[in-house]
């Protein structure tokens, strides 16, 4: 999703806006817009001539009277790469409530759990929380993607309290803490604040690791995971649908925080919203979302893990490892690709995973994945909206299983979900969190024998 599908979204869901929030005007622009427009036909007003249609009017509505050479309004990013079949479709991505909602809002006894684990409200409050990151001290941080600011939540007492710590980035969706720093991946930079958990109500200046990222429209928003090596793991998506990436681009990079260089690790990842390294083989796991609008019912987002530095995944030639690309798979073959270990379903939007390390959850969940499924727009029956659990067997074959559900209500309705879970984050004690930016909430889940 984009942040241009923002105010598309908007005119089909009705969000409640606070004072000041400059990224949620923006956001309820159509449905402000719609407000006045019916507040001024209620009053008398003296009959005005006709207005004339403007030549992209007479473009969409009547093309044969539009003046030759006429400009018309450019389809929304989202829409690239549509089928034939599927060029009217009514299907759109689906809008975060900006501002968020408190937990007394949320139909909470609609989550489901396997049995002995509980499910509640951690903390609200976080306007649309997506990746989250742990402190030394207990911090929980939070970045967002179409807002500009990263959040920490500390525990006192057993109370959270939510502080904006940050202000004024760009689209700050990756955060990772490592040894008293923390990291935020910006859209086309990477920064770090030092001894931060000490500055919380005054953070210390950023330092750049990275910059000069590229400036694109489409999957700018990175994911981070901090690597064996000591360097930093992370996305750079492909700058459309389905387009030629650049060598940077569609790819999943590292770089050396100490010096900032920056190489190439694999490619052909369309874009990667989550990573994590297996502690015991120490390799690299990670959600990918493919292409839209080749159907409703495919391809499938994956899950992958790469075996050595510079293996391709595909794209744009070949989707989940089996199905070549009407236009960019003609001249080659899926043979030449890593194929993902586990298709997810197609549409799924795999977002952020981590591998269980902890000890409050049974011993069948140690060293096994957890993955927050954002959910389905491009389809007209959603699914998803919801955490699964891979677990891999002997040979490193993995399998996946419901864990966290109940998110979704109706999956023909528009907006078919209640909450969209987004990335997820092990505790201290063992628990789970899992960040939910459609409410701008956090969960926990624990376990009791």
């Amino acid at each position: 999703m984009f942040i241009s599908t923002l105010i598309f979204a908007q005119r089909r869901q009705a969000v409640s806006l606070s004072t000041g929030s400059i990224a949620a005007l923006l956001f309820a622009a159509g449905t402000t817009l719609f407000a006045l427009s019916t507040v001024q036909a209620q009053q008398p007003a003296a009959p005005a001539a006709p207005k004339a249609p403007d030549a992209a009017q007479m473009q969409k509505s009547s093309p044969a009277l539009a003046p030759p050479g006429a400009a018309t309004a450019p389809p929304p990013t989202w829409q690239q790469g549509r089928s034939a079949e599927q060029a009217n479709s009514p299907l759109h991505p689906l809008a975060p409530i900006l501002t968020g909602r408190t937990a007394k809002e949320l139909p909470l006894d609609k989550l489901k759990v396997p049995a002995g684990f509980k499910v509640e409200v951690w903390v609200d409050g976080v306007p649309e929380a997506r990746s989250l990151a742990l402190g030394d001290k207990g911090t929980v941080f939070a970045g967002n993607r179409n807002l500009s600011d990263v959040y920490a939540i500390v525990d006192k007492g057993g109370k959270r309290e939510v502080k904006k710590i940050i202000k004024g980035l760009a689209s700050p969706n990756g955060v990772l803490f490592n040894k008293g720093t923390l990291y935020v991946a910006e859209k086309n930079r990477i920064v770090r604040y030092d001894g931060i958990e000490d500055k919380l109500d005054n953070p210390p200046a950023p330092k750049v690791v990275i910059d000069g990222l590229p400036e694109q429209c489409c999957h700018f928003w990175k994911v981070m995971t901090l690597g064996p090596d000591g360097k930093i793991y992370f996305n750079i998506g492909a700058p459309g649908n389905i387009v030629m990436p650049s060598y940077i681009q569609a790819a999943i990079v590292r770089v050396n925080p100490s010096t900032g260089k920056m190489e190439d690790y694999v490619r052909g990842v369309r874009q990667s919203v989550g990573m994590a390294f297996n502690p015991k083989t120490k390799q690299l796991w990670f959600t990918a979302n493919n292409r839209d609008w080749l159907s409703e019912d495919g391809p499938s987002d994956i899950l992958g893990v790469v075996k050595h530095q510079g293996e391709h995944f595909g794209y744009p030639y070949c989707h989940q490892g089996d199905t070549p690309d009407p236009e960019y798979g003609k001249y080659r073959s899926c043979s030449e690709f890593t194929p993902p270990a586990l298709k997810l379903g197609a549409h799924m939007a795999p977002l952020g995973m981590r591998f269980y390390t902890g000890k409050m959850f049974p011993a069948e969940y140690q060293n096994t994945m957890f993955i927050a499924q954002h959910g389905s727009w491009n389809k007209s029956v959603k699914q998803g909206y919801n955490v699964i659990n891979v677990s891999l067997d002997a040979s490193g074959k993995p399998k996946s299983k419901p864990f966290l559900e109940g998110f979704l209500t109706d999956p023909k309705a528009d907006p078919p979900m209640w909450g969209r879970p987004v990335d997820v984050q092990e505790l201290r004690d063992g628990s789970l969190l899992v960040s939910d930016d459609y409410n701008g909430v956090i969960y926990r889940i624990s376990y009791k024998k």
